[in-house]
């Protein structure tokens, strides 16, 4: 009877792994520095990310000082007032990214989307129009559903991260990584992925979770301090992740806009993890990412470039072949935004510049500068009616050049 318990136990167990290893073979991989896909073949991202759709930022609408989501939101509700700017950011959800964008994107070769969003997506706090009811899962749900379509994998990348994870304005947050000195944020940080997690544990579009973008930025005199407690946060995201989810890759980000990574000693705690990194400037040649391939060859992992972009066609081009020689994938920074520097350029509404940017630009430190400072209300908003129109993929223009920059084609617009 024992031997008959112990042959039927072990027979048990062998099923069960099986089992999840017909599971994982539905999904990307991670065998050694490489991406393997479900079919076998390895895997080379390429592709965008959809930068400021769901994660504003203010260069992308033609700002400077108001560069951040908090501070376009609060500029526009000065302007226009608060109901006027909730309707705005309802809209432009909406228009900004559809499924003729993913469309498009899959018609230039690409075969990877990076998803940025706002924690806030996920919470009741007040975010782009709403301040309960959040739509996050309904964003996503839309994106994984495009991609499906189009056989595109996509990388979702919590850009902004609860108390802020850089302590610069692409966090939206408050001038400082609070996110590694309070236990509350850090608790939301790992609910929010574990709640992501759960939704989408068995879904395959999805290649992987990248965990936090950019953290820690270098202008903080206790940079070590914080860069000693990245780690061990990425740790125990990872840990509340895998609590229900064991088949998605799970991605790393180094300090100092995902390009230091030496505080990592830990680099095999998890059998489906890989690290990203990023670069805009510098020489476009394999001795300037030597860090980076030096990593990735000293932790036998796959090393990804997430952001990379905003220069010459040219550097991009030699960029694109030296990312390619060094095994090293790559999705370019945005999608679309205003004029171009990007795969997708929106046109610039006419007196843009002289009502809207005007304003955003201006000392409005007071209420008095409200006051007397603010445009007609009628005319700015047109303008921002005028935006939301133009972001829309028919009316806006693939800059070709760009495009055959990042090694991909220029297909025509349908």
């Amino acid at each position: 009877m024992k031997r008959q318990i112990i042959i039927i136990a072990a027979a048990l167990l062998t099923l069960c792994s099986i089992h999840a290893e017909a599971r994982r073979s539905r999904f990307v991989t991670v065998q050694g520095t490489n991406l393997i896909q479900p079919n076998g073949e390895k895997l080379l991202i390429v592709g965008t990310n959809l930068g400021n759709w769901l994660n504003p930022e203010g260069y992308m609408f033609g700002f400077g000082r108001t560069n951040s989501a908090w501070m376009i939101d609060l500029m526009f509700r000065e302007m226009v007032g608060p109901d006027a700017t909730a309707d705005f950011w309802r809209q432009f959800k909406d228009n900004y990214i559809t499924r003729s964008d993913i469309d498009f994107i899959a018609r230039t070769g690409a075969n990877t989307i990076r998803l940025p969003f706002n924690y806030k997506l996920f919470t009741d706090e007040d975010y782009m129009g709403l301040t309960g009811n959040h739509d996050g899962f309904k964003r996503i749900d839309d994106v994984v559903s495009w991609c499906r379509a189009n056989g595109l994998y996509l990388i979702l990348d919590m850009h902004d991260c609860p108390g802020s994870q850089t302590g610069d304005n692409i966090d939206d947050g408050y001038g400082y990584p609070w996110l590694f000195e309070s236990e509350r944020s850090q608790q939301l940080f790992c609910d929010i992925w574990q709640r992501i997690a759960q939704r989408y544990r068995n879904e395959p579009v999805i290649l992987g979770y990248e965990l936090m973008n950019e953290p820690i930025a270098h202008f903080f005199p206790n940079k070590e301090d914080l860069n000693s407690k990245l780690e061990p946060l990425y740790k125990r995201a990872v840990k509340a992740i895998r609590a229900v989810d064991k088949n998605h890759i799970i991605l790393l980000g180094g300090a100092r806009w995902n390009s230091d990574f030496y505080m990592f000693t830990d680099w095999q705690f998890d059998n489906n993890i890989m690290y990203t990194c990023h670069r805009y400037g510098g020489p476009a040649t394999k001795e300037a990412i030597k860090d980076y391939i030096d990593f990735r060859d000293k932790t036998g992992l796959p090393m990804y470039m997430g952001e990379i972009g905003h220069n010459t066609d040219q550097w991009q081009a030699d960029f694109v072949r030296v990312l390619r020689d060094n095994n090293i994938g790559y999705t370019f920074w945005p999608y679309k935004k205003l004029d171009g520097s990007c795969m997708m350029g929106i046109q610039r509404p006419a007196e843009w510049d002289s009502i809207v940017v005007k304003y955003a630009e201006t000392d409005r430190s007071t209420y008095k500068d409200f006051r007397e400072k603010r445009p007609d209300q009628q005319k700015a908003l047109q303008l921002m009616r005028q935006f939301l129109d133009n972001c829309r993929y028919e009316n806006c223009k693939p800059q070709s050049n760009y495009i055959q920059s990042m090694g991909l084609r220029a297909p025509l617009k349908n």
